[in-house]
């Protein structure tokens, strides 16, 4: 009988072996991480009315005929506007065992980009959730939130991770793992509601920054780039000025980091879960996944702390140091992943502090 638990590299490279997996090109060479796929936009993109989910009976294809406004190819780089809703059919597409179910999130650079997007399949009833079983097409919808970007074929802004049964740990499986690997770098961890909690750090690093706010009315970026874009061109840098507090302004967009460094074992995979709204009026962190070896010593890190990225709902809301922010919630793997997050994969993050995406120039 097949392991439960999150699908290593090996085993996603299988699933393409075995044709569970498809994609319209080949894979590119670090296309398959350590517990995730990162899946790539296609040769179209639609400007829809509105975000939607066909619901059972109905495919993507079937609701877009109705609701797009516009069609576009990306061959030559197209620019996707803030505020806009586009659906992308994605390269890849599945036909995945039954007893094998997937789930997707943003990759960290989307998310630190604001650029905000969901997995779609035919006949779903949720965003990023994909059935054991599923058989056709991928879309993503991806809809930027700060600034207007470029995007080609072959752009991965999302990445999807893909499990066997239920490996999730329990409150008790997760305070002995905590008492044996330290997940995070506290010494009474806060492990309630199915994870461990993380806090916010807002007294200050260096020259005392605790963050930064996205600017309005940039210039493009194109999410394809590194080290492209000067730093205060799109971002205000934000200081702890001797009260260690900050008032997260309705639509303004914060990147901010964890006060606890994060540890993943390479056996497990982790994933912050969406923040409580009935404790504050706040959403934290768009791009959950955390990868086998995350903050692991072995592969490059000691502990790396969550960089978050962070907007205010409705109304004002303070964010006080040491905060509760979110929760990660840890996995089993089914087998060990051939590449640890951080090791021979140049990964952007690993021994990380606080830090904007691969976008920017550092310094």
């Amino acid at each position: 009988m097949a392991t439960a638990g999150i699908l290593p590299d090996i085993e996603i490279a299988a699933l393409f072996d075995d044709g569970a997996l498809a994609a319209q090109r080949p894979l590119d060479p670090d296309q398959i991480q350590p517990a995730s796929l990162d899946l790539r936009l296609g040769d179209v993109a639609y400007r829809v009315r509105a975000s939607f989910l066909p619901g059972p009976g109905h495919s993507v294809a079937g609701k877009l005929e109705r609701l797009k406004l516009h069609e576009f190819r990306l061959e030559e780089g197209a620019v996707l506007e803030v505020g806009c809703v586009y659906i992308v059919p994605l390269m890849e597409n599945l036909a995945l065992p039954k007893d094998v179910s997937a789930s997707a999130n943003p990759k960290s650079s989307t998310g630190r980009l604001d650029i905000f997007t969901r997995v779609l399949t035919d006949n779903g009833h949720e965003f990023d959730k994909i059935a054991a079983g599923y058989a056709g097409p991928l879309y993503l919808e991806v809809s930027p939130r700060t600034f207007p970007i470029v995007a080609r074929p072959g752009s991965r802004l999302s990445q999807i991770r893909f499990r066997r049964g239920n490996a999730l740990l329990t409150e008790a499986d997760l305070a002995r793992l905590h008492e044996r690997e330290t997940l995070v770098a506290s010494e009474t961890p806060n492990i309630s509601g199915g994870g461990i909690a993380l806090s916010i750090d807002l007294g200050g690093g260096p020259g005392d920054l605790i963050g930064y706010r996205a600017k309005h009315h940039t210039g493009l970026v194109d999410v394809d780039r590194k080290a492209a874009y000067d730093v205060p061109e799109f971002w205000e840098p934000l200081y702890n000025h001797g009260s260690p507090d900050l008032v997260l302004d309705p639509d303004e967009f914060y990147i901010l980091v964890s006060r606890e460094a994060v540890h993943v074992p390479p056996a497990y995979a982790a994933e912050m879960t969406p923040f409580d709204p009935l404790v504050g009026e706040f959403r934290v962190h768009y791009a959950g996944f955390f990868d086998p070896g995350f903050g692991h010593s072995a592969a490059g890190g000691t502990g790396s702390r969550a960089v978050l990225e962070v907007r205010s709902h409705e109304v004002p809301f303070i964010l006080e140091h040491g905060q509760i922010v979110g929760r990660l919630v840890y996995e089993k793997m089914s087998a060990l992943p051939k590449t640890l997050y951080g090791t021979d994969l140049k990964s952007n993050y690993q021994g990380q502090a606080l830090k904007l995406s691969k976008h920017f120039r550092a310094g």
